[in-house]
């Protein structure tokens, strides 16, 4: 509560109102900063995000350090820059990848990912040498996604940042699935 002169108060007010919208000021700017808001367009990566589903992305997540494998990660789509997709990382630059069927290899180890739907139809066997600072990526919803298998690969410099949480709608809140430990 204010004490003193009507005008003192006044003024100790439109201090306090003047700090309060800097501090919202800051926040907001450190927000878009450090966040963005993505919205998921397609089934690509079903079940564990569905269409529709808002996610905020961290865009500072690869400052200091590369993206692993098992990181859903939000970047832009290779063959029109405008888009921005997310896709799970597969490959890493360096890798050699085989998908024979609905199985993947990386670098002679297979790869078993519980949180996908393994329901394509693949009856060739294709391998991928991922190139330097270039990244090999996958739906999680193998049947519908257009990933790295039909376009090849993310430049490290298209990646927008890591997925991080979906908060929309409210009933799928969750911290997106990273699962970087699966692949060691």
């Amino acid at each position: 509560m204010w004490r003193g002169s009507g005008v003192l108060n006044q003024r100790q007010f439109v201090r306090e109102c003047v700090e309060i919208a800097v501090f919202v000021a800051i926040l907001f700017f450190a927000f878009r900063i450090i966040l963005q808001s993505y919205q998921v367009t397609s089934t690509n990566m079903s079940p564990a995000i569905v269409q529709s589903s808002l996610v905020l992305v961290n865009k500072l997540a690869y400052t200091t350090h590369n993206p692993e494998r098992g990181d859903v990660i939000v970047f832009r789509y290779p063959r029109d820059t405008r888009i921005a997709y997310m896709q799970r990382v597969i490959g890493l630059p360096g890798d050699s990848i085989l998908i024979n069927g609905e199985h993947i290899w990386i670098n002679g180890r297979q790869l078993h990912e519980p949180y996908t739907r393994l329901s394509y139809d693949n009856p060739f066997a294709k391998t991928w040498q991922v190139p330097s600072n270039q990244y090999f990526v996958l739906g999680d919803n193998r049947r519908t996604s257009d990933d790295s298998r039909l376009w090849d690969f993310v430049p490290r410099d298209y990646i927008i940042g890591k997925a991080a949480f979906v908060y929309w709608p409210l009933d799928q809140w969750q911290s997106v699935n990273n699962v970087s430990d699966a692949y060691r």
